[in-house]
Parts: structure tokens; sequence; C-alpha cells
């Protein structure tokens, strides 16, 4: 495919227009680009066309798919959460799901209007946006050109991974380098000016990176450590629940590069026969990183092989009601689910044992015994894991 740009434009006959030709010996203000393409018959989903400011890459994107095809933001509504905003005829599970998968895993976040999100949140709303829409051609401009490089490397990442199972074909133009290991890109084609005048490409078919390699994404070596309670208020502001401490716990971080980026807690059920994990929470600049998972499953691998306080072999267990993460651990092999509770427990009941305690004197404070728990919808769901040894690796 060879696409040919050319756009004519003579100077303006107005004073500042005349008055710039006349200092600098400006001709005209035509534009010109060309650049080869061979895609016919290729089978890709992910394109990346990259370059300084000025080059031409929004007018290439326009030259592949038209004007239509370019990803303009819509305005947010500025009363709904984005959680609503998102395709608001689509499923639910589809939402959150896409979410999820492009890290934006807070679910405070979800509940707060688009206006209300920060800069790197935004961003990832952006791109759930256009995951639960999923186009079959899509031209996404300005690329991670608004958010700090941390987020910019996480997004991207997470974003491809989550295209790829929508089977669209996306092309993203961005003026920064560092995000194509993270997309892993079918191919890019480079607009820097060279010699020839014409924009550079390369694929994966052909061969990627100007050194002969493929794009890859980096290995994030994450780090498990076996820490104290002094770390769990780093982490409790993005805990989509407020609880009460563990009784008993263990707890664990996760570190890349000595920054704590992962926590879990882990305690036991009576008999000492099976361990049980609560509270997994992962820092927002990483989510959508996949250190979650591999954090949790590093954890699991050392209570399943006896590596805990008690020296006893124990499989775990697992409940969340996040849409995002069941999805996740039914993905993974390494887990299997073994329940799915669509509603709280007896209000009532709980009630009334709740007033029994206090009046045996189980409570120092019974004034709130009129408290329960329950009668609500929440789609806990638990998982057992199973798997063969897990490592962190690097």
């Amino acid at each position: 495919m060879k696409i040919e740009i050319t756009r004519h434009r003579s100077v303006p006959d107005s004073y500042r227009a005349r008055r710039v030709e006349s200092l600098f010996n400006a001709q005209d203000a035509s534009f010109q680009i060309s650049a080869e393409l061979p895609l016919e018959g290729r089978n890709w989903q992910i394109g990346v066309i990259v370059g300084p400011s000025g080059t031409g890459k929004t007018t290439l994107g326009r030259g592949l798919f038209g004007e239509a095809a370019m990803h303009c933001e819509r305005p947010w509504p500025a009363d709904q959460p984005v959680v609503e905003a998102i395709a608001p005829e689509g499923s639910f599970e589809d939402v959150t799901g896409a979410l999820a998968a492009v890290g934006l895993g807070s679910v405070p976040a979800w509940l707060r209007p688009y206006s209300m999100l920060s800069n790197g949140e935004q961003f990832r709303a952006g791109l759930a946006r256009v995951l639960a829409e999923a186009p079959a051609t899509v031209v996404i401009d300005e690329f991670t050109s608004v958010v700090d490089r941390q987020i910019a490397r996480i997004g991207a990442g997470a974003f491809a991974r989550a295209w790829r199972r929508t089977g669209g074909q996306s092309v993203l133009l961005t003026c920064h380098y560092d995000v194509l290991d993270w997309l892993e890109p079918d191919w890019v084609l480079d607009t820097t000016p060279n010699p020839s005048g014409e924009a550079r490409f390369s694929g994966r078919w052909l061969r990627s990176r100007p050194d002969g390699g493929w794009y890859e994404r980096p290995r994030i070596g994450l780090e498990v450590r076996q820490v104290d309670a002094s770390l769990w208020p780093l982490f409790a502001p993005h805990y989509y629940l407020t609880l009460p401490k563990l009784v008993a716990p263990t707890y664990y971080a996760g570190f890349v590069d000595g920054e704590p980026v992962a926590h879990v807690g882990f305690s036991t059920r009576m008999g000492l026969k099976e361990a049980r994990a609560s509270r997994l929470v992962v820092m927002p600049e990483w989510q959508g990183a996949g250190v979650g998972l591999r954090f949790l499953n590093a954890v699991c691998d050392l209570w399943r092989r006896g590596q805990n306080r008690y020296g006893l072999i124990m499989p775990t267990l697992f409940h969340t009601s996040h849409p995002g993460l069941c999805a996740a651990l039914r993905r993974d092999r390494n887990w299997t689910q073994v329940s799915a509770v669509l509603h709280g427990a007896n209000r009532a009941r709980c009630v009334a044992s709740l007033q029994r305690s206090a009046a045996r004197g189980r409570f120092k404070d019974a004034k709130n015994t009129q408290a329960g728990y329950g009668g609500h919808f929440r789609a806990v769901q638990g998982f057992r894991y199973l798997g063969e040894g897990t490592s962190c690796g690097s």
C-alpha cells in the first residue's frame, strides 16, 4: 500500500501572513508526505505511526482508514459515573471488564464522573470506552501524550492485550517511542525524516526494530517479601471495601525496583487445613501490568509448598466481587472456581446474632446492635489455587 498525500495551500492574502512570507521568504504552505505500507493480505491488529510532532502522523492515519475511523473523544456526562457513561447500551460485564482490562481497576474511580478522575485515570477511561465499543477499525491520535511515562507504558501494554481480544484493527499515533515495546505492535511506521524523504516502515512479518529485533514487552522484575502491617496504610485507600483488620494475618508485599506495588494478607481457616488470601491491592499506576495476579500466584505457591510460618502445606482460597479480577482468575489455569454467591446473608438473622453476642458481654460497646450484614446484592465469587508452581521471574 502506497500512501502519498499532498496538500496545497497558497499563502493567504492577509497582513500577518504576507508579513511572515516577506520576513522568511516562504513561498507557500503546502504539505507533502509519502509512505510505503505493505499491509495487503496481512493479518494485523495493532499498528503504530510514531515520530516527532509535525511529521505527518495524523495525515497518514487519516489516509489509512479515512476520517470516519479517527477516534474523537466525545464529551463525558458531567453527572454520571464513568461506569454508566461508557457504552450505555452495553452490558455491565463488558464495561467493567474493559475498565479492568486497561488498568482502571479501582472501584471508587468507577463511581466518579470523568471530570473527577486524574489525568491517568481519564486516559484509561478513554481507552476503556474504545474497548467497550470495539470498532472494527480505529485511529487514535496523540496516544499517551497527556500522561506521565509510567502510566503511558503500563496503560499501553494493558490496552494492547485487551485490544487483541476484540479482533479489530487499531492504528495508534504517538510521538513517544517508549511505548512501542509495551504495545508489541504488528507494524511500525516511523515518520522521522530520512534522506529518501519517505517514512520508514517495519513490520513483525519483516522485521520490527531498526536494529533487526522484534518489539517485545519488557518483563517486570517482581520481588515478594513478607512484611508487617505498616505498609497497609499505603494501599488501603485503593481497596474497594472498608473492613476491620485481619485476624492473625501474614502480610506480603510485591516490590518492583524497591517500590511497593502490591499487597495481600493471608490468614488460615479453622484447623489449619487451608489458607485464605484477602485484600489484594495493586497500586493504580501498576494496574494493568499483570503484576497483581503474578504476585498473588507467587504467594499462594509459597503456601502450597509449606513455606509459611506454620510450616504446613495449604491450598489457598480467595474471594472477590471484582468482576475484572474474577474474569482474570477464571482465565488463569492455576485457579479453579469453587463458589458464587449472588447475595448477602440474611440480615435479620445477623442482627439477632449480634444482639445475642452483645447480651453475653462480648461487645464492649453494644449501642449499635441493630446493625447487621446481608440482604444486599454482592456477587462474591470464590476460587481455589491449584497451581503447579509459579515464579516471579524478572
